[in-house]
């Protein structure tokens, strides 16, 4: 019987557990009763479809947020109140085309069913389910599916009242804001070790009214922790300010920072208020803080240490109450042993530091944020779909990345364009972004050139096996076609396959023929 399968879904209710563990367990018992090659649960945030759950899909399609306005079937089901079922022939492409868990990159999902999720009367996300088999649904008994729709329902929406309820216990009244600036927060993509290690940290400060100082490289999303650590405050609802120090004047600084007078200084034709007085009761973010004038920082220290700030020509103070955050990308104490930087501003403003890893300390997560930028790519370039190939997610995996995450998105930019302009789309609507449209350094060469104080990811974190193999694959046909000038029977006869064998096996690695 299926309900026997629900059994143990239906005890979890009782107990206490994460809730991703809780939605993958319901999916298990689901994909027992509907067999299917991948079952997902999205749920909406801002205007996309969140994975939250799935199975059968790349671990890396956590980074893909789905607009309905661009993936036609998710609007389909979106917008209706059935269970929606699409025909193996259907013109609209498949939101998982190419992202399932197979050896074949190329694989298309040919029966494909899904049914949107409310919970009480509003709507929370949907639910699909795929198969790489054209009719593969056939066979399911209306109640069976029926019966699955009717627990995740139930599941989702008492799993939504758990956390309503924990909420309530915490901050009483304030339950439906706490809610209302979750889903205001942009989500910092990324499940490795050190990002939630770094998200642990930053629910532990974000409710306190200590000073952050957010520590890491350039193009590592310092702006983006600032971000959560306001948005997760008890300021949520009030400004949030930013300033960029090493973007200042010298002659303007104190001016920026705290205001000035009509006539303070010529140009000062009116008086304006500071930084300061805008982030009256939120948050003030002073970006690149290491740059900010010495003569500055005892003013700023004072402004920290009284919460009063004067204005360039006045003699009057103001109070203010501003939780500062900063970010470097120097090491403030070697500044301040060069005497660049004040040790008391530096102890004041560093309360609880922040580091935020490089991208190329972050394993998985490199995948995950390139599925994320090549899901918003795809509608800022309007293309069908965008995937990376094979050796291209081995070469993304193995690349040190010293601009981080900045620099990803834009060699993924470039990448796109150049796989649109060199017109690699499949008859599906796929345009594949492989090792050479990335244009970045050998996957070999950081290997040869990697500095003792950034050591080389652990031989497990470089890709899973399959896409290992299938970059090798990639890499000997490639050599076998340089040594034949592009003859691709001589290249098959050296490699001892068939011809045909051979083209067939370059279209499913992406790779290309002269």
């Amino acid at each position: 019987m299926p309900f026997e399968q629900y059994l143990s879904v239906i005890e979890d209710l009782s107990r206490d557990m994460p809730v991703e563990v809780r939605y993958r367990r319901l999916l298990e018992a689901i994909k027992q009763t509907i067999p299917c090659d991948a079952i997902a649960l999205l749920k909406q945030s801002g205007r996309g479809l969140q994975p939250v759950a799935f199975l059968g899909l790349r671990d890396e399609i956590r980074g893909r947020h789905f607009d309905p306005a661009h993936h036609p079937r998710l609007n389909a089901i979106v917008d209706s109140d059935q269970l929606v079922r699409f025909p193996a022939d259907s013109p609209l492409p498949d939101p998982y085309d190419g992202l399932v868990n197979s050896d074949d990159s190329t694989v298309h999902v040919h029966d494909c069913m899904g049914v949107a999720i409310q919970v009480d009367g509003r709507p929370w996300g949907v639910i699909t389910m795929d198969a790489l088999c054209a009719g593969q649904f056939d066979a399911i008994n209306a109640g069976d599916q029926a019966m699955a729709i009717s627990l995740t329902q139930a599941v989702i929406t008492a799993a939504e009242r758990i956390n309503e309820l924990r909420r309530k216990v915490r901050h009483g009244d304030r339950a439906t804001a706490e809610m209302n600036r979750d889903s205001m927060a942009s989500s910092i993509v990324g499940s490795s070790n050190v990002m939630t290690r770094l998200f642990e940290d930053i629910r532990a400060v974000a409710p306190t009214p200590l000073s952050v100082l957010i520590e890491g490289e350039t193009g590592v999303g310092k702006e983006l922790i600032a971000q959560q650590l306001h948005l997760k405050s008890d300021r949520f609802n009030k400004p949030l300010i930013r300033l960029n120090c090493a973007a200042l004047p010298e002659s303007l600084a104190e001016a920026e920072l705290f205001g000035h007078t009509r006539g303070a200084f010529t140009g000062a034709d009116r008086a304006r208020p500071g930084r300061f007085e805008l982030a009256d009761g939120g948050t003030l973010f002073l970006d690149e803080i290491g740059e900010l004038p010495l003569a500055l920082q005892a003013t700023l220290l004072r402004v920290l240490e009284v919460g009063e700030v004067q204005r360039v020509g006045s003699d009057e103070t103001l109070n203010v109450d501003v939780r500062v955050l900063a970010a470097t990308n120097r090491d403030l104490q070697q500044e301040v042993i060069a005497g660049r930087f004040r040790e008391d501003l530096f102890h004041r403003l560093s309360v609880f530091p922040l580091h935020v890893p490089a991208l190329r300390e972050r394993g998985q997560d490199i995948l995950e944020l390139a599925e994320y930028f090549l899901e918003r790519l795809q509608t800022r370039l309007n293309i069908h779909r965008l995937l990376l190939t094979p050796d291209a997610r081995t070469a993304l995996r193995l690349y040190r990345w010293p601009g981080n995450v900045r620099e990803l998105e834009h060699v993924l930019s470039r990448a796109a364009l150049r796989a649109q302009q060199g017109q690699r789309e499949s008859d599906a609507g796929l345009v594949y972004i492989d090792r050479a449209a990335l244009a970045i350094a050998d996957t070999t060469a950081h290997t040869e050139s990697a500095s003792p104080d950034q050591p080389i990811p652990p031989h497990d974190e470089v890709g899973s096996l399959a896409e290992q193999t299938q970059a090798f694959q990639l890499r000997l046909i490639d050599e076998q076609l340089a040594q034949h000038n592009g003859n691709v029977a001589a290249a098959a006869r050296a490699l001892n396959v068939d011809r045909s064998n051979l083209l067939r096996l370059i279209k499913r690695l992406g790779g290309q023929t002269a």
